[in-house]
């Protein structure tokens, strides 16, 4: 494991952060957060075009950069910290990976390259309304007719499922978990309909099957332990975001703390402030090493240890975010309460990623599980 980034790492924050500060500031965040699609095309465009954003981890055989887990880190912590609103996590985190572990060549030609240039913007559907996020949770059913496969059945919870043109479907068939794609677009039998959700700059969807054709991915009922290790993948992706955002939420306080004067001083000067501060960053930096130790895991590829180190890094980071960011809100005292103050934004950011890929006391149960205790 390297400790440290190179200068090419180095280089590419600043590069995503510079972008970021122009197309998701503060005033850009709150009108996509208000916006039915939640998405800026243009900024989509221009991450792609300009940035290969989408296309970062992506294998150059399938258009794409090739560049390591690590690297798509830096991207996502930095997404976080600026609260990136749109479909970066769903297309990147979920369904490009998703293609990355299915067993079907023609799919990762056919599907990845749309992804990696921005044109195709996709999603995972895997949850349901049972809420669960583990194998015997996929119910929602896939016949074979004389001309191809069918879904019938619901996803809910579905990460920027209004919008997305590429769905890949999680369903249940006589030989087990299966993948399959979905051309949104013009889909018979597909109703998407938006869902009100606590963080509006996540945007989430409930999709409904009616005999939906859809196209096989891989070997029919051997899908799961691909959906799984997306899901791991995922965890440590989201981690990353999760530590950008807690990081974005202790600048702000700390920022405050040294302006806002009481009692004839900055209330930074005061213990009290100082000792929240201090925790703030205590949790940052352990959120940060467990994220960065699972991005790590995933460029070594070893199963067990990327297990391991997904538990690890959802439990944490989630509760680092949740506790950092409502202590922003108290260093920030009655105007962190207000709509117009961001710390709302991030408090909401924080409670909505804790529960996206399941709970603390869900990944808990996985660690213990792996770790045989």
């Amino acid at each position: 494991m390297d400790l440290t980034f190179t200068q090419e790492q180095d280089e590419l924050r600043k590069v995503v952060r510079s972008f970021l500060a122009k197309y998701s500031d503060e005033a850009a965040v709150r009108r996509l957060a208000a916006d039915p699609e939640g998405h800026d095309d243009l900024a989509w465009r221009r991450m792609a075009g300009e940035l290969g954003l989408q296309g970062l981890a992506v294998p150059e055989e399938y258009g794409g950069s090739g560049f390591g887990y690590v690297d798509v880190g830096i991207v996502f912590e930095e997404a976080g910290r600026a609260l990136l609103c749109g479909p970066y996590f769903a297309t990147v985190a979920l369904a490009a990976e998703a293609l990355l572990r299915c067993d079907d060549e023609q799919a990762r030609h056919d599907l990845l390259p749309g992804i990696a240039s921005g044109a195709t913007v996709a999603t995972l559907a895997l949850t349901e309304d049972i809420g669960r996020w583990d194998e015997p949770g996929i119910r929602l059913t896939a016949h074979h007719t004389g001309s191809g496969w069918q879904l019938t059945g619901t996803k809910t919870y579905v990460p920027d499922g209004h919008l997305a043109d590429l769905l890949l479907v999680a369903a249940r068939t006589p030989a087990g978990v299966s993948l399959f794609a979905v051309d949104a677009a013009d889909a018979p039998g597909l109703t998407r309909t938006p869902l009100p959700t606590l963080d509006q700059t996540r945007k989430q969807a409930r999709l409904e099957f009616t005999a939906t054709p859809a196209r096989l991915l891989g070997t029919e009922g051997t899908a799961w332990p691909a959906l799984r290790r997306t899901l791991a993948t995922a965890s440590v992706l989201l981690a990353a975001e999760q530590v950008g955002g807690a990081a974005a939420a202790l600048d702000a306080a700390v920022d405050y703390a040294r302006i806002r004067v009481q009692y004839g001083r900055p209330i930074g000067s005061f213990q009290g402030i100082k000792h929240k501060c201090a925790d703030m960053l205590t949790d940052i930096e352990s959120a940060r090493s467990a994220a960065y130790g699972g991005l790590w895991a995933l460029d070594a590829g070893d199963e067990t240890e990327i297990a391991v180190a997904a538990a690890l890094a959802q439990v944490f980071c989630s509760e680092a975010f949740t506790r950092v960011a409502g202590d922003n809100i108290q260093v920030h005292g009655g105007i962190g309460f207000t709509w117009e103050h961001p710390a709302h934004l991030y408090f909401k950011r924080a409670k909505s990623s804790e529960a996206l890929l399941g709970p603390p006391s869900y990944h808990r149960e996985l660690l213990a599980a792996r770790l045989g205790i």
